[in-house]
Order: C-alpha cells, then structure tokens, then sequence
C-alpha cells in the first residue's frame, strides 16, 4: 500500500510549487516521509538549499534541518508516486482565471508520471477545473489512463500566511478523491501531518468548492464592514468604536473594515463568479462585495487628501509616508496588495508617497510594482504619515516614535496621521491634537 511504502521510504512523495503554500507542506512532510521539492524559481531553489526562508513561513532554521531534497529538475518527479500541486492561481486583468501555472504544473507532472502515482491538487481553482482540465493534461503528457494507472484527488491549502497559531498542522485539512480509494489514500496521506485531522468530502468538485466558498464568505462579509466604514465616515461616527460595541454580542461575527488582497481572499472569489457566469448565473452578492473592496484603495486615498487639506497643505508638495505593502501583516509576501491601490490614487493627486516595509520583500516590491523600498531609519520632515498594515514593529510604535517623524516646524494639528489598522486609540491622537483619521 502506498501509505506504508511511503512511510517506510520505499516510495517518495513531491511538493510541486515551494512558495508559501507548498514550502511549509513539504518541510512537513519531510519530517516523516522522503520528500521531493520542486519549483522551477533556480534562485528560490538554491536559498533552500543554504537554509534560507524567504517566505518566513517556517524559519531559516527548520528549513536548515529539511531533508527535503530542493530540486528544479523535473526528472527528479519520476521517483515519486505522491504529487502535491501547490502553484499560484492568480487572476488575469478583466479578473478571469489564469490557470497557467496549474496547467504547466500539470504538463510537468504528466511528462514525468509513473504507474501507481497519485496527483493532489492544492491550488485554489474553480469547481470542475481538476477532473475537466488537469486530468487531461496528465493523461496527454504521460500517455498513461487516469482511474486506471494513475489517480487524482484535490485538498484546498488553507495556510494562513503569517499567521503562527493557525499554522498547516492546526488547520482541518479537506480532502477529496475521485473514488472511495483515491480518497482514503489520500487522507492517511495527509494525516500524517495534520494533527487537526481531515474532513473527507463526498467529491473533488465539492472540495473545490468549498475553497472558493470559504474564502467568498469571508470577502463579502468584509466588504459589508467596508461599506458600513465608508457610511459611518460621512456620520462622523467612528467605525471601530461601533464594531467594538457590536461585538459585545455572543453570535456578532467579529469582522472589521480593511485592505482586501493577497492571493486568496482578493482572487478566489473571481473563480467562483467566472464559472457561475459561464452557466448563465450573474453574481449579485459576491459580485458586489468584490467591488467594493476592490475600491477601497480609493476611497482611502481620497480620506488621505481630505485630511492634507483640513490641515491645510499644499496636497502637491506634502511629504507622504506609507507604513507597509505586503498584503496583510508579518508576512514578506506583497502579491495583488490594495496598498498599492492606494498609492497609485496618490500620484494621481500628484503626490509620490514614500514606503517603508521591514517585512517586505524589496526585490518582489520592485519587480511587481516599481517601488523602491526606503530604510525606515530615512524618514523624517513629514507631512503625512499613513499606518497601513499591522506589523508588529509597527505594532509597537509609540507616539513619540511617530512624531519624530513630522516637520519640526509645523504644529501638530497639521500632522496628519492616517490609521488604516486602528492601531492607535482615536482619544490618545485628541488628546496630541493631530490631524487623525481611521477606518
């Protein structure tokens, strides 16, 4: 059975894609079966092999003690019989899926296929996108019959980037088969490493689903405290003073107002639209939610130059500062970030906003973006200072910190602080006297 002979290391079992996903899978696994990590990234590749994390998703020192075999040649796929698929699936310009890099994933996976293997999908795809277009993909590059000499399941990644309590192990994993075998294979597979256990569900297209669904639920409910922010914010009612008092009842579902990216929550929802549009159903609800967030870079920037001119600058010449791009908190992964929405609002105004991101990966930043990274030891005579993703390190700023950052010529209402994460108390800015605004 291939769950011993995996166990036993008679067989081997490959993580293809090592980005914040597959990475802290195949380090994992490693920890109890031979594991095979592929990417075709030969510079990614080669900081695994000198013990370098550059996702920070499980540290330099675990992957220093992997015995995961890092490799970008794809022959080496041929000494497994375990596949796990965790590339990208990213979105295109008019927010279709660009299921690429899973086809390419595929095509490799099919040139390199043996008798007896199984292929897990865990990119996030639309349901039907596994049995309808990657089985095909391997059955053509592999020549061999799927059902009958290879099999295919899919288990959704629901990694939280970042985020060190919810880690692999903690999370239920979904698991899916395309046959009652399949299945139970695949989740002794994965309960090797899940102490959270696993959840079988009844069929590839409903685990599908359930990815896309979860990530969906999450957005809208985001975008309903968004828009209860852009409200709230022509009252004169602070948005986070009403959460905090919503949240005094038991079943209130503790959303807050924020930035909407990544490769997850900002993405997935796209999937599930495109395919419901392709059945003749026009999303309302999903379709609405996803608009909303998406202009929520805007609406924070116009908030920025209202504040510039309450406080009387010359919105042209002001000294902006941005705190963060990554697409949410401690994480150096800065991929479809709505800071940058924000950022390209501003240079419409004709403002060019400084970055500061400890956490960010400036390579990433500069290649996605165009952005130049500044030291945070470099910023000072400020005009405009906007805190726009929660890292720790900006966590722990005080207000001292912050002020030494402004002109010190101007008074401080004329400092403007804007607070996109509520990391500061509204009645401590009152109380300095700052141009203050939050979500």
């Amino acid at each position: 059975m291939l769950f011993y002979d995996l166990v036993n290391k008679r067989e081997k079992l490959a993580v293809i894609g090592l980005g914040y996903v597959g990475m802290p899978i195949a380090v994992a696994f490693g920890k109890k079966v031979d594991v095979i990590g592929f990417d075709l990234n030969e510079k990614k590749i080669e900081s695994y092999k000198t013990g370098i994390d550059p996702t920070n998703e499980v540290g330099n020192e675990a992957i220093k003690e992997s015995t995961v075999d890092f490799t970008s040649d794809e022959k080496k796929l041929r000494e497994a019989k375990f596949h796990i698929v965790a590339v990208p699936t990213p979105i295109n310009l008019d927010k279709t899926p660009d299921l690429t890099p899973v086809e390419g994933a595929s095509k490799i996976i099919g040139r390199n296929l043996t008798k007896g293997s199984i292929v897990v999908y865990e990119s996030t795809v639309y349901p039907g996108v596994t049995e309808d277009i990657c089985i095909p993909i391997l059955e053509k590059e592999s020549g061999l019959k799927c059902g009958v000499d290879f099999k295919v399941g899919y288990s959704p990644e629901r990694i939280n980037p970042g985020d060190k309590v919810h880690t692999l192990d903690k999370i239920t994993k979904i698991v899916s088969g395309m046959d009652n075998e399949s299945l139970e294979k695949i989740a002794g597979v994965y309960e090797l490493v899940i102490e959270a256990g696993v959840h079988r569900a009844s069929s590839i297209k409903v685990a599908e689903a359930a990815k896309v669904v979860e990530n969906s639920q999450r957005d809208i409910n985001i975008a309903f405290m968004n828009e209860l922010a852009m409200v709230f914010d022509r009252m004169n009612i602070d948005t986070n003073d009403v959460v905090e008092a919503m949240n005094t009842k038991w079943n209130a579902l503790k959303f807050y107002p924020g930035l909407v990216g990544g490769h997850c929550i900002g993405v997935d929802p796209y999937y599930f639209i495109y395919e419901a549009e392709k059945l003749g159903y026009h999303s309302q609800i999903i379709l609405s939610g996803r608009k909303i967030n998406d202009g929520m870079g805007k609406f924070v920037a116009d908030s920025i130059i209202k504040q510039l001119i309450i406080a009387n600058k010359v919105v042209k010449q002001s000294k902006v500062v941005i705190y963060g791009i990554t697409f949410k908190e401690n994480t150096p992964d800065s991929r479809n970030s709505k800071v940058v929405d924000i950022i390209s609002e501003l240079e419409d105004y004709g403002i060019e906003p400084l970055v500061v991101d400890p956490e960010a990966d400036p390579s990433e930043v500069k290649r996605e973006y165009g952005i130049d990274l500044i030291n945070i030891n470099e910023i000072k005579d400020i005009d405009c200072l906007v805190l726009a993703v929660a890292h720790e390190k900006f966590k722990k700023l005080n207000l001292s910190d912050i002020d030494f950052l402004f002109k010190k010529e101007i008074s401080n209402k004329e400092k403007v602080l804007i607070d996109i994460k509520g990391l500061f108390k509204e009645s401590e800015i009152e109380a300095k006297g700052y141009s203050y605004w939050r979500l």
